[in-house]
């Protein structure tokens, strides 16, 4: 019946039919006045934000490891149990993971090098490799970008990451740079949010975004099972984003930067301590994450799309849950909440591919298909879990397949460690063919797989939540 109803031209009427009450009009003026406003407030004079393009890093093919080498060298090189060497074995069989995904070289390297130096060079690897090619594309030079914004979780260094940036390509005295470090997968779009508000305070100026997470010294050589888990999902890669507040590359940019919402839970002792780093019994360090993952991830991802929904949902839909909202809240009847079609919002989605049950969790409580859940699924077969930069790796596919086309709305969505979660809501500026600067050139016609899917259940049980 709610399809019925938003499908038909007279949303009102169907309210109305199914509740049998009318809202007084002036509530019902006073409500479409309220969201006018709120509207013009949204588009007021603040510069439109451009992303001019952005660069995904492919390591060298010398880099792939399967997931059978990924055991083999952890059983070689570590103080791994029968029991957990088992346990990382399940975890991947059961993560649809494929068998091409990169590891730094420290990590494959005879015996395994997890020192500064070797972190170094895969952070100089990553984040170089990244941006030559991002400034390769647009041919925007060094001294013309005035704003950095830098992010890795683990691996920090002294100078930062953000000054290795600025004394590679010899940025100028003035430049304003940020070193953004432990905030988890959902930093890349957080950054993306800082960049934008810098960029409207700042006039005329390029911010550079580099998201990455340097994994040499983020493997754990313990036997605790929710230590185990990173081992198994996370690999290697980074992304490097071009903004733009300057009204004249609008022409040449993909994109115009429409909302960006973020959500931060960390008061809660509960999401706070889902995904943290710490030592085991022993003094390994590693990540923990804990069997309340799902549910924190689904309330935090929940809260957010609530925030994002009236910002970007059509007037019908808008109005269905807002009105759907109002009777539970005044108990005028016991219905279920309303779900909005975000498929009628937005033409791409591209989720942080976290891990299958995260994936499998969104897709059931947002009403996704199959076909708007692909770029998400195969980013993780043919990269793995690379953390924040994974969305740009999702939209690297789609770009790849030829389906961004003018107009097309881009809903990116990452959620991690804290516990926060970011939203940023795109529209494409033109048409973008497929181009040979992707990470994707080379297999995107090899994809989807067909045999991506698993079937082997995953070892490692979180609590579960229910789809409201």
């Amino acid at each position: 019946m709610f399809l019925l109803g938003y499908l038909s031209n007279d949303p009102l009427g169907f309210l109305i039919s199914q509740y049998g009450f009318i809202l007084p009009a002036a509530v019902m003026v006073g409500l479409t006045l309220i969201a006018f406003m709120l509207s013009l407030f949204a588009f007021g004079s603040s510069p439109k934000i451009f992303l001019v393009d952005f660069a995904c890093y492919k390591p060298p093919s010398s880099l792939a490891c399967s997931k059978e080498m990924v055991i083999e060298r952890l059983r070689l090189h570590g103080n791994f149990s029968d029991e957990s060497l088992e346990f990382m074995k399940k975890i991947m069989k059961a993560s649809e993971l494929g068998e091409a995904a990169y590891l730094p070289e420290g990590l494959l390297r005879e015996p395994l090098d997890t020192s500064t130096e070797a972190a170094r060079k895969e952070a100089e690897m990553v984040v170089f490799g990244a941006v030559d090619e991002l400034l390769g594309k647009t041919g925007v030079t060094g001294e013309e970008i005035g704003i950095v914004v830098v992010h890795s979780s683990i691996f920090n260094t002294v100078p930062s990451l953000a000054s290795m940036i600025v004394n590679r390509y010899k940025l100028g005295e003035n430049v304003l740079s940020y070193n953004l470090s432990g905030m988890g997968c959902s930093a890349g779009l957080f950054s993306i949010g800082l960049a934008k508000d810098l960029l409207k305070v700042h006039r005329n100026l390029y911010a550079l975004v580099v998201t990455t997470e340097i994994i040499t010294q983020g493997y754990y050589m313990g036997n605790e099972p929710p230590k185990l888990i990173s081992n198994c999902i996370f690999r290697m890669g980074g992304a490097a984003v071009l903004l733009s507040n300057r009204s004249s590359d609008r022409v040449g940019s993909k994109y115009q930067l429409i909302h960006t919402v973020h959500t931060n839970t960390a008061s809660s002792d509960r999401s706070y301590n889902c995904i943290i780093q710490e030592k085991d019994h022993k003094g390994h360090m590693g990540i923990t994450i804990t069997k309340d993952l799902l549910v924190v991830a689904s309330e935090i991802i929940k809260s957010n799309v609530a925030t994002l929904a009236p910002l970007i949902l059509p007037p019908s839909e808008r109005l269905l849950y807002l009105v759907n909202y109002l009777i539970r809240y005044f108990h005028v009847a016991n219905i279920e909440p309303y779900v909005p079609s975000f498929k009628r919002a937005m033409d791409h989605f591209f989720p942080h591919v976290g891990g299958k049950p995260i994936l499998d969790q969104l897709e059931k409580n947002l009403r996704m298909s199959e076909r708007q859940m692909e770029a998400s699924r195969m980013t993780y077969y043919r990269f793995g879990n690379t953390s924040s930069s994974s969305v740009w790796y999702e939209l690297a596919y789609a770009e790849a397949k030829g389906r961004i086309k003018r107009g097309d709305r881009v809903w990116q969505i990452a959620y991690g460690s804290g516990f926060k979660c970011s939203s940023a809501f795109w529209k494409a500026i033109r048409t973008v063919d497929r181009e040979k600067m992707n990470p994707w050139s080379d297999v995107i016609d090899e994809f989807p797989m067909a045999d991506s899917k698993s079937t082997e259940p995953s070892p490692y049980t979180f609590e579960s939540t229910k789809s409201k």
